[in-house]
C-alpha cells in the first residue's frame, strides 16, 4: 500500500519526544507518574458529558463566547447506549494461532508512533500480550510455527490515549464506555476529576477483556459551583485546597483535575493563592496537575505557579509573547478543540450508534458559521504553541463520546497540524504523558495494542475511523459483538 513519508524538516520534535522536565518542584510527564505505571489498565461509554459532547456534530455551537453545559438531545444518547447493552459480554477474541503463542503480522504500512517515517511492507509479531520483533519484510525473524495474519493493504497504528474524558462512575456503565472507548481504537482513557465513590478506582486496577486501560483523577478542585456537578471537592482556602490534595494522595489518583474558569461570571474562581497551594501540595506528593483554563491571564497564572498541564487551550483571545515565555519552560498543552462548525458525514457511527438517535445527529452536523470564531482562536492558539520549544502538544477530547477522538484528530489537522503530528500525539505523547511506559507506539518490548485501518491517516486524517480492527494486550477486539448489543441486537 503507498505511504507518504513525512520529511524531518515537517514534523517537531516535541510533538514526539519525552515530555519537557521542570526544575523540581514542577514536574510533567511520564518521571511523575512512574509509580502508577504499574497500571497498565483497562477500559463503554459515558453518561457524564463535558464541553466535548456538546461541541462536537452532535448539535450546533452556541455564539463564540458562550459556556455552557451539554444540550440535552446529545448527552441523552449515551445512557441510552449504555441501557441497551450488558456489561457481561464483549471479551476480545483471541488472537490468530494459539493465545499463548506467536503470532506474526505481516505486509501492512506501519506508522510506529515514534514520528520516524513509515515502514512499507512491516512485520511484527506479537507473543504474550507483546510486541516482540518489529521491523520491514527481510529484517524481522519470524518464530517457527507462529501463526500469520496478512495485512497486505492495509496501515497499522498505535492504539490512541485519550488524556481528558469524563465517564460514569457506577460499575456496569463504566465498563461499557471503556469497552465502547476500545471499539473505536483507544487504549487507555483518563476521567479528569468526575469520579465519585469507590468503583472507578477498583476498575482502574483491573485488566477488563475488551477495554481500553482506565485512568482517573477521582474528584476534581473548584471553587462552589451551585448547579453543576457537586463531585469535585468546593473549596474557599488555600488551606482547604491542600487538604483536598492529601485526600487525593490517599487515593493515590492518577492526576490531578483544577477548575479555573468563572463560567461567564456565574461562579468565583480558584484564586492564586489557592492554585499555587494546590499545585505545590501535589508536586510535594510526586502529582501532576492539570488544568480547565478559558481565559489567557489565567493561564499565565497557572503557569507562574507551576502547573503541569492544559486540559483545555487558550479559548479567549490569542496567546501572546508571554504566554509562549512561560510555557516555554514545560507543560503540557491538551488542545481539545471546539466544533468548527462545518457540516460532517457522521454515517461511519452506524456501527454503534442506533439508527434513530445516528439521524438526528446527522442532522444537527451542518454549518454553523457563529462556531468559526471560537475554533478559530483555539486553532491559531494551537498551531503557534505547537511550534513553541518546551511546549508539548498531547491529546485528549473532553466529554464522554468514545468516537470523538477521531473528530479531534481531524480538528487538530485542521488547525495546522500535520497528520504525523497528530498521530504521536495522540499515541506516544499521551502515554508518555500519563506515565504509560507500554503503551504508546508499536516497538518491541511495548504492549501488543495496535489499530489495523483500511486507509492511510497520512494521506487523510479521517481516515484513522475507517477501522478494519482493534487489537488490546495482543488479543482482537469484539467490534462487532459489541456493536450489535449497542445496537440492541444483542449478543450473537
Amino acid at each position: 500500500m503507498p505511504g507518504i513519508a513525512v520529511s524531518a524538516d515537517r514534523a517537531r520534535p516535541k510533538l514526539s519526544g519525552r515530555p519537557v522536565r521542570r526544575e523540581a518542584p514542577r514536574r510533567t510527564g511520564a518521571e511523575l507518574l512512574e509509580p502508577r505505571a504499574r497500571r497498565i489498565l483497562p477500559a463503554c461509554q459515558s453518561v457524564e458529558a463535558g464541553r466535548k459532547a456538546t461541541r462536537r456534530p452532535e448539535m450546533p455551537m452556541p455564539p463564540p463566547n458562550a459556556r455552557v453545559r451539554p444540550n440535552r438531545p446529545a448527552v441523552a444518547l449515551l445512557p441510552l447506549l449504555a441501557a441497551a447493552v450488558s456489561c457481561s459480554g464483549g471479551e476480545d477474541a483471541p488472537a490468530p494461532g494459539d493465545a499463548s503463542g506467536a503470532t506474526a503480522f505481516v505486509g501492512a504500512q506501519l506508522i510506529a508512533g515514534t514520528g520516524a517515517p513509515p515502514v512499507e511492507d512491516a512485520v511484527f509479531v506479537v507473543e504474550d500480550g507483546r510486541f516482540t520483533a518489529v521491523g520491514p519484510s527481510g529484517a524481522v525473524e519470524i518464530p517457527e510455527g507462529a501463526a500469520r495474519v496478512d495485512l497486505a493493504g492495509k496501515t497499522v497504528v498505535p492504539a490512541f490515549v485519550n488524556t481528558h474524558m469524563h465517564l460514569p462512575s457506577g460499575r456496569d456503565e463504566l465498563v461499557l464506555a471503556l469497552r465502547h472507548n476500545a471499539y473505536y481504537g483507544a487504549s487507555a482513557v483518563v476521567s479528569l476529576g468526575s469520579d465519585a465513590g469507590d468503583v472507578p478506582f477498583q476498575v482502574r486496577d483491573e485488566a477488563i477483556p475488551g477495554a481500553a486501560r482506565f485512568l482517573t483523577a477521582g474528584r476534581g478542585i473548584t471553587r462552589p459551583e451551585p448547579g453543576r456537578s457537586d463531585v469535585p471537592f468546593w473549596i474557599g482556602t488555600a488551606e482547604e485546597g491542600r487538604a483536598a490534595i492529601r485526600e487525593l494522595a490517599a487515593r493515590d489518583v492518577d492526576i490531578v483535575k483544577i477548575w479555573v474558569d468563572d463560567r461567564g461570571g456565574q461562579y468565583e474562581k480558584l484564586t492564586p493563592e489557592m492554585y499555587a497551594a494546590i499545585i505545590d501540595e501535589a508536586h510535594r506528593s510526586g502529582l501532576t496537575v492539570t488544568a480547565h483554563i478559558f481565559n489567557l491571564e489565567d493561564a499565565k497564572g497557572l503557569l507562574r505557579a507551576g502547573i503541569d498541564a492544559f486540559a483545555h487551550g487558550v479559548r479567549d483571545r490569542d496567546v501572546d509573547e508571554e504566554f509562549l515565555a512561560l510555557a516555554g519552560s514545560g507543560v503540557v498543552y491538551v488542545p481539545n478543540l471546539p466544533d468548527p462548525g462545518v457540516a460532517r458525514d457522521l454515517g461511519w457511527l452506524a456501527g454503534t450508534v442506533p439508527p434513530a438517535a445516528l439521524a438526528e445527529m446527522q442532522a444537527a452536523a451542518t454549518d454553523r458559521p457563529e462556531a468559526a470564531d471560537a475554533f478559530g482562536i483555539q486553532a491559531r492558539n494551537l498551531a503557534r504553541v505547537a511550534g513553541e520549544e518546551g511546549v508539548t502538544v498531547a491529546f485528549g477530547t473532553d466529554g464522554g463520546a468514545p468516537w470523538a477522538l477521531h473528530l479531534e484528530m481531524e480538528d487538530m489537522v485542521r488547525a495546522g497540524l500535520s497528520p504525523e503530528e497528530v498521530i504521536v500525539a495522540a499515541t506516544r505523547t499521551s502515554a508518555e504523558f500519563l506515565g504509560l511506559t507500554e503503551l504508546g507506539t508499536v516497538e518491541a518490548g511495548k504492549s501488543a495494542d495496535f489499530v489495523v485501518l483500511d486507509a492511510n491517516p497520512l494521506d487523510d486524517i479521517t481516515n484513522t475511523r475507517r477501522i478494519s480492527g482493534v487489537y488490546l494486550r495482543g488479543a482482537m477486539v469484539d467490534r462487532e459483538g459489541l456493536g450489535r448489543e449497542l445496537l440492541g441486537a444483542g449478543p450473537a
